[in-house]
């Protein structure tokens, strides 16, 4: 039988032959670097649990800094402590108070339930509550209650003061990007820095010029180019220079506070389900229109609202298929080979043609609309690109040939102009580490002489940025150097491309992804149909300024069509197959000006291709047996062949011909009839061909 301890009535021995518990918790970092005494407090527990009589005392400390909310991830301090209780080691659980313990009923409850059933007692600073007993179960039920309830005013009170000072416009914490500062009167002004605000302006105009992020990405590192980032340094956000990331560029086009705005609550908090645990996270960024606060005109921007509009339209659009809000008729300029990628929409369904590449090494484009293809049907259009954008770039030549000379004097300007701002870039960084050279060699030079080992780091720390500055002014002396004004003759070779702008637009040197840019400049999008009676495609162009037009042209065929060999070639081969060698045929063809599929001269290797892949049989040297050709016959007979050619007009000598330029062909015993014969003997005895009223073989003479 358990004999109570005169220490506290509710302590027994058994409890005291089980170990105790102080658990020690804190909800933030802020609290356990700055509230020592509430820390001091929780730790003056393990001397009450001795006083108490536990001669076994242990102090769960590891979830100093954790939250206890429902959403803040696991404790695993106080999952030890569940694990305890539950294996009957723990006698009694001694905390603060009950907020220490939990901020929510599911972990009180559960907490509550192990203790009744392994016997374990809880305890704060004044009291031992028992949870068998039904008036300490009580209590401690309205404690976690009210610790709860406690939470959730003190989370109201802290929002409603954060939104009425939002609704405000006076709300910053660490939402102040970099190229922003608060004055000493709580007004947001741009950064003194002249540094930071020309590299903002300058993440802008590049993004302007190029139209992509990873373009802009790709020119800030080739230039050897930082920007500014907020830091967190001892507590403190700072300005850091380093090289700009991908998603940094794009927050920062992306990032409605440059274009004067202020907002809060651009990114919500929302609650996820993972394996069956509640998880808080950050959702997407929203709209400008469905911010909680959102103020326009709030301060100075860098860019207006309108460039932060064409900005954020540029980011949809380059996302492509990725994004359900982009446009289907533009999508981000790529090297591929087909011009009008992203501009041509479906007459017969709507949807945009997409683009895919085979042959000669995946270069050959074709455009096409999947249609119901995928559900079983049938593609809607498709065709090749190659004839279809060379008939596009004829109609876009001749709109922006005349534009050429102009296009040549901005060129001009835009290039000093994007060498001024490299230089002006490199500039401002020099004179940015002249000065914190200057302030290392003041904290160097103030030092004790005699304290040496301070003296050391902070001469090599001068030294350090000595260097860094060494090499940037040489590398802005070799840019200065590179960079020359644009004389006369340069002037005047950029004036003659401009005049002969075809040229130029042909040029290897002048890349696929200009190209399209230039090409989306002028044309919005293009509705494309196939007429398949007349074989004719039918496109209508949407131009940018609102008109539209219509343009026809022959339906591109395929390699297999448009190389295929004409049918009067193969009627000549398949003719003189079995009589003619490869060779003999190639000649015939070549003499009548026919060529291959391909446009090349026909040969006797390209004839014995198309002699096995229509199956025409192979060459038989006996097929012309009995049969004599006409050089043959002028060897056997020793006339001339325009002799016998008179003889085969006159239908005296029966001949037959495939083709011209073919062999004549004779038969043996036509050549040698009687009457032929004669007029051969007569030829050769007279030394003349007498045709005309010459009585055929089987005509009665009108004279005995």
């Amino acid at each position: 039988m358990n004999t109570e301890v005169a220490i506290h009535p509710k302590i027994k021995v058994d409890h005291l032959a089980r170990k105790a518990i102080v658990y020690v918790r804190q909800s933030t970092t802020m609290q356990v670097r700055h509230n020592q005494e509430s820390q001091a407090l929780q730790y003056a527990l393990k001397q009450q649990a001795e006083r108490l009589g536990f001669a076994k005392v242990e102090v769960i400390d590891t979830d100093l800094g954790v939250s206890a909310s429902a959403y803040s991830g696991p404790r695993e301090g106080f999952k030890r402590l569940l694990a305890d209780v539950a294996l009957g080691q723990v006698g009694l659980i001694l905390s603060r108070e009950v907020s220490r313990l939990s901020r929510s009923d599911k972990d009180w409850c559960h907490l509550i339930e192990l203790c009744r059933i392994y016997d374990t007692l809880l305890g704060d600073a004044d009291h031992i509550y028992n949870p068998n007993l039904m008036d300490d179960q009580l209590i401690l039920g309205i404690k976690g209650t009210l610790s709860v309830v406690e939470l959730g005013v003190l989370k109201l009170r802290m929002q409603q003061g954060r939104e009425a000072k939002a609704k405000r416009g006076e709300l910053y914490g660490s939402m102040i990007t970099p190229g922003y500062q608060v004055d000493v009167d709580g007004n947001l002004i741009k950064d003194p820095n002249r540094r930071v605000q020309e590299i903002v302006e300058l993440i802008f105009k590049m993004f302007r010029k190029f139209g992509s992020v990873r373009r802009t990405h790709r020119w800030f590192h080739d230039k050897q180019l930082e920007t500014p980032v907020n830091k967190s340094i001892a507590g403190h956000f700072q300005i850091v220079w380093q090289r700009p990331s991908l998603c940094y560029l794009r927050d920062v086009i992306n990032n409605p506070f440059y274009a004067g705005a202020y907002y809060h609550g651009r990114r919500p908090k929302e609650i996820v389900m993972r394996d069956g645990i509640p998880h808080r996270r950050q959702a997407n960024y929203l709209d400008p229109d469905k911010i909680k606060v959102f103020i326009h005109d709030h301060h100075e921007g860098y860019i207006s609202w309108q460039t932060y509009e064409e900005n954020r339209a540029m980011l949809i659009q380059n996302s492509g298929n990725f994004n359900a809000d982009a446009d289907g008729s533009v999508a981000m300029t790529r090297e591929g080979q087909a011009l009008l990628t992203g501009l041509l929409h479906c007459a017969r369904c709507g949807r945009k043609l997409h683009v895919r590449y085979w042959g000669n090494k995946g270069k050959v484009a074709r455009y096409f609309c999947g249609g119901d293809y995928h559900q079983g049907g049938e593609y809607c259009i498709r065709f090749g690109s190659m004839k279809v954008d060379q008939r596009f770039e004829k109609e876009i030549l001749a709109i922006i040939s005349p534009l050429g000379v102009e296009a040549s004097l901005r060129a001009m300007e835009q290039q000093t102009q994007k060498n001024n701002e490299h230089s002006q870039a490199l500039m401002r960084k020099c004179e940015q580490l002249d000065y914190e050279a200057q302030r290392a060699f003041e904290q160097y030079d103030r030092v004790d002489p005699a304290n040496r080992l301070v003296a050391y780091t902070l001469e090599k720390r001068w030294n350090e940025k000595l260097k860094i500055l060494e090499h940037t002014r040489n590398e802005l002396a070799h840019e200065q150097k590179q960079t020359r004004t644009i004389m006369d003759q340069d002037r005047n070779n950029v004036l003659a491309l401009g005049n002969n702008f075809a040229r130029v637009w042909q040029d290897p040197a002048c890349s696929m992804s200009l190209k399209k840019r230039l090409v989306r400049l002028l044309i919005h999008e293009v509705v494309a149909d196939i007429d398949e009676q007349n074989q004719q495609l039918r496109f209508i162009i949407h131009w940018q300024g609102g008109c539209h037009s219509e343009l026809l042209m022959e339906r591109p065929r395929s390699a297999s069509q448009a190389h295929k060999t004409d049918q009067k070639d193969l009627d000549i081969i398949q003719a003189m197959a079995l009589k003619y060698d490869d060779m003999a045929i190639a000649r015939v063809l070549a003499s009548l000006g026919r060529t291959t599929g391909k446009g090349n001269k026909w040969s006797r290797h390209s004839v014995a291709y198309i002699r096995r892949h229509y199956g025409l049989g192979a060459y038989d040297s006996q097929a012309l047996a009995g049969t004599t050709t006409l050089v043959q016959a002028v060897k056997q007979y020793g006339i001339s062949d325009g002799s016998i050619k008179r003889l085969i007009d006159a239908k005296i000598l029966p001949a037959t011909q495939v083709a011209p330029y073919a062999p004549i062909e004779i038969k043996q015993e036509d050549l040698d009839s009687e009457i032929v014969q004669q007029h051969i003997q007569t030829l050769k005895r007279t030394g003349k061909l007498s045709i005309e009223g010459t009585a055929t073989g089987n005509q009665k003479s009108l004279f005995e």
